[in-house]
């Protein structure tokens, strides 16, 4: 209640980790909540199991909050998604890598918004107040899904006013807009602590993964898994969900997708010594982590000291691109590669003379190998 006033919410329940900690902040400012989960022809449906087994839990709890799934599989099997489509594969790595633009589902949450829009405003006028569309909406959404960003909000929002009477008494309410996975992990602790409920059994009863297995089990490696896990590092927790791999190893997993995304999209370096390549000299070829074109081979590798991969030439095939860098106070020539625009590392004038005098100064992580 606010000052006496009935406060009133309805929002979208996917069972995933974002809307259940946004369930759990309403809950703990006082909200009577309505939920919608929708069953999309989604591959993970798992999800719609987790929110109802959450939605039990919290009754046993005395909480009670009323759940409805609406049924749009069969309008939705005419879109074309990862998410969806038996014959596309769930793309892995990290949540902000381009390829994960084949799991958004065109104008999902437009249809989505719309209904909730429809029903928040059918609840304004039977229970005469006015009412709050809740959403789990962050900003580690906002590169891959145009959908989940203010302005897609602002926009529909806007379009709903005009074609709603009464629209005055609805508004969107986007708390973590700003915020991230991590933000909602660590509000989420807050609203349990205030709730008396347990944080470990809420998020068990969670699915962020895109490809969880015949049991239900989380991948640990699509792009959701991994911005998932990370947020669940950043706040010194396991994770209570169970993955196909043990705990450490998808978290490590985590943590090298995390980095190949540093390095290679954020024109980052590893840390000198420290990466698999360095002191690698198995016969093979090298290729490139994000696309798979080939870079080298290990006749051209050569230990130069320098910390990390070092190659005299590049592959024929490989057509690196050089771009003259200019970062750091100094100027060098930086190497990417041709196809997908990675960064690799940097090229100096210091290699062996017979060969031409270069070396490829180049990040382990940037690089997978094929042995002979």
């Amino acid at each position: 209640m606010d000052g006496g006033r009935l406060m009133r919410a309805v929002m979208a329940l996917s069972g995933g980790m974002d809307s259940t900690g946004l369930l759990l902040r309403l809950l703990a400012e006082g909200y009577k909540i309505s939920c919608i989960s929708y069953e999309y022809g989604q591959k993970h449906n798992i999800e719609l199991q987790r929110a109802k087994q959450n939605i039990a839990y919290l009754s046993d709890c005395g909480y009670e909050i009323e759940h409805k799934v609406a049924d749009l599989s069969s309008a939705m099997s005419l879109f074309h998604s990862a998410l969806t489509s038996d014959e596309m594969e769930i793309p892995e790595g990290h949540y902000e890598e381009e390829q994960m633009k084949a799991t958004v589902v065109p104008n999902r949450n437009a249809i989505f918004s719309s209904i909730l829009y429809g029903y928040a405003l059918s609840v304004a006028l039977r229970e005469e107040c006015d009412v709050k569309i809740a959403l789990g909406v962050h900003s580690g959404d906002h590169a891959i899904y145009p959908d989940c960003r203010p302005e897609f909000y602002s926009a529909i929002g806007d379009a709903f006013d005009l074609g709603n009477w009464d629209s005055e008494k609805i508004s969107f309410h986007l708390p973590y807009i700003d915020g991230d996975k991590e933000t909602i992990l660590r509000d989420s602790l807050k609203s349990c602590k205030k709730l008396n409920l347990d944080f470990d059994i809420v998020f068990a009863n969670t699915n962020t993964s895109y490809n969880p297995d015949s049991k239900g089990r989380s991948s640990g490696t699509s792009g959701a898994d991994v911005e998932r896990i990370l947020a669940f590092y950043a706040i010194g927790r396991k994770d209570p969900v169970e993955y196909v791999k043990d705990w450490e190893e998808v978290l490590q997993d985590a943590l090298q997708a995390q980095l190949v995304y540093h390095v290679t999209r954020e024109n980052g370096t590893e840390r000198a010594f420290s990466g698999k390549f360095d002191k690698h000299f198995e016969n093979g070829e090298y290729y490139c982590v994000n696309c798979g074109i080939i870079l080298f081979t290990s006749e051209m590798k050569y230990n130069s000291g320098c910390g990390w991969p070092a190659f005299h030439s590049e592959h024929s095939q490989a057509k690196i691109t050089r771009i003259v860098d200019k970062t750091h106070g100094m100027i060098r020539t930086e190497v990417r590669c041709s196809s997908c625009d990675s960064h690799l590392g940097h090229v100096f004038n210091d290699g062996p003379r017979k060969f031409g005098g270069e070396r490829y100064c180049i990040n382990s992580v940037c690089l997978t190998f094929k042995e002979e």
